[in-house]
């Protein structure tokens, strides 16, 4: 069972749009929402994609997680914000020029990995302007999905990463941090978990995604990210994970015990 009618009721009242406004924009009957938000019926595939690319939400978290108030006005600021960033680029004025982070929208994926080393295209993207000095070929990505989401931590949908080329075939990626990975099957954003071999296993923090295999051959572009921009505000741990911790902490240090006694 999916969360599409709870997350439509949600969306609907946090727009302050009625059932029949709603079903106007979508070409589809007021019956129809009143049934999805019920849970009498669930909309048709094609429907769920228009709502989606309308609100500019994935459609994983449309019908995986059931979404917070919160969250859909974090979706509203940083569109707002992106729009504003695309809308203040001089057409003729390249972000190179200007100094600018190229940035890679959710929509521009596809066309990205199309043309991720044509310059003209490069040249294009909307940009933005931040305070960071980071040594090496840049590039801002608007994270798609909820992936790196766990219990409310961790990065967030339409989050934008600042992230560094990676380009130095004498030193491999070091485990333990994130990427944005660059195939020919899409865009991931994923943390980089082991490597041997030259396999590279890149894991999602939320550990109900499986993780995947890639070599460096098989990766047209990676990128190491460096930082975050976002405006969601990350909740304080759970304190079942604190308790988690010092129990573990506890554990170690009565395991240092014994060892030393054992030498007595």
């Amino acid at each position: 069972m999916s969360f599409i009618g709870k997350n439509i009721k949600k969306i609907r009242t946090a727009k302050r749009l009625s059932q029949a406004a709603f079903a106007d924009i979508f070409d589809i009957t007021r019956g129809s929402i009143g049934a999805y938000e019920e849970g009498r019926a669930e909309p048709k595939i094609d429907t769920i994609i228009q709502i989606a690319n309308h609100f500019g939400i994935s459609i994983d978290l449309l019908l995986n997680k059931e979404l917070s108030v919160n969250e859909l006005y974090s979706f509203d600021i940083l569109t707002r914000k992106l729009n504003e960033a695309h809308e203040f680029i001089p057409k003729q004025e390249s972000a190179y020029r200007k100094g600018g982070i190229g940035l890679v929208r959710t929509s521009q994926y596809i066309e990205y990995i199309v043309n991720h080393t044509n310059r003209d295209f490069l040249s294009r993207l909307p940009y933005i302007e931040l305070p960071v000095n980071f040594k090496g070929t840049t590039r801002a990505f608007e994270l798609n999905g909820s992936e790196m989401e766990y219990h409310q931590n961790g990065l967030h949908h339409n989050d934008i990463l600042l992230c560094l080329l990676y380009n130095n075939e004498s030193k491999p990626p070091t485990p333990g941090n994130v990427y944005v990975i660059v195939h020919q099957d899409g865009i991931f954003t994923k943390r980089l978990n082991s490597l041997d071999n030259g396999l590279l296993n890149f894991v999602s923090d939320d550990p109900n995604y499986a993780p995947i295999e890639l070599t460096l051959k098989e990766i047209k572009e990676l990128w190491l990210v460096k930082g975050v921009y976002s405006t969601y505000l990350n909740p304080p741990k759970f304190i079942d994970e604190k308790v988690m911790l010092l129990e573990k902490r506890l554990e170690d240090i009565d395991n240092r015990i014994k060892k030393i006694e054992k030498k007595k």
